[in-house]
């Protein structure tokens, strides 16, 4: 289980974060909703370790993960598509997407099966996979980025507004691609961030919306949405609320 409780964030004088509270069972598929500025990257950014938190805790299963160092992170299995990508240009598309195992030191055996699995569920890859990263598109940049993710994502993957720019037909692909992936590997936690909710439609189990960097709902299909229970106070086991 991932858990948020009362996460704090301050950058350049800003509290970006305010005690954000949340939790995610294996498993899961949650978007976290919100207009930009809302506080969505740095959540995603504060699971990574890339900003310091003020305040809280954040724990995966039984670790927490405060006093790692943002490289250490992926070794738990979290993976993370940052919205802009973040490709190597020098490197085809099959290197970038074997870089996180590399640097991780997973053996090569390991680090072939998991990207003959990231092949079958996001065969646009394996037809690209010689191709230089810097002559693919957006959107097939956008789905490299997500392969990445997955390579290292055993246990949790952070997608941050992967659908951004996406032509119709490519997101919708992408999305099929997140719902098979989530039904082959049972354990595995997406966690999304969306601006424009109606993308995630059919995707999402659980939803936490988030504004002035506050999670101010949560909710799921099955129950609804709750609000306003206070920091830490859990929603369906999945998720908490601040009022």
């Amino acid at each position: 289980m991932l858990r948020l409780e009362n996460v704090d964030v301050h950058l350049e004088g800003v509290h970006v974060l305010r005690a954000v509270s949340f939790a995610l069972r294996p498993g899961a598929i949650a978007a976290l909703i919100g207009r930009n500025g809302a506080g969505k990257t740095t959540t995603l950014r504060a699971i990574m370790g890339l900003v310091p938190t003020t305040g809280g805790s954040i724990v995966l299963g039984e670790t927490p993960l405060d006093a790692l160092k943002p490289h250490q992170r992926p070794g738990l299995g979290i993976g993370y598509a940052p919205e802009d990508r973040r490709l190597f240009a020098g490197f085809n598309v099959e290197d970038n997407l074997l870089l996180p195992m590399q640097v991780a030191g997973r053996p090569v055996a390991a680090s072939a099966e998991r990207l003959q699995s990231i092949y079958e569920v996001l065969p646009e890859l394996a037809e690209m996979r010689a191709r230089p990263a810097a002559s693919v598109s957006g959107g097939q940049g956008k789905m490299v980025a997500l392969g990445r993710a997955l390579m290292i994502g055993a246990r949790l993957v952070l997608l941050d507004e992967p659908f951004q720019g996406l032509a119709p037909a490519l997101a919708h692909r992408y999305a099929a691609a997140l719902q098979r992936l989530s039904a082959l590997e049972r354990d595995l936690t997406l966690l999304v961030t969306e601006s424009n909710p109606a993308l995630l439609e059919g995707l999402a189990e659980t939803t936490l919306t988030i504004e002035r960097g506050e999670v101010a709902e949560a909710g799921s299909r099955a129950t609804g949405v709750a609000r306003g229970r206070g920091p830490g106070s859990p929603i369906d086991i999945e998720a908490s609320t601040r009022s």
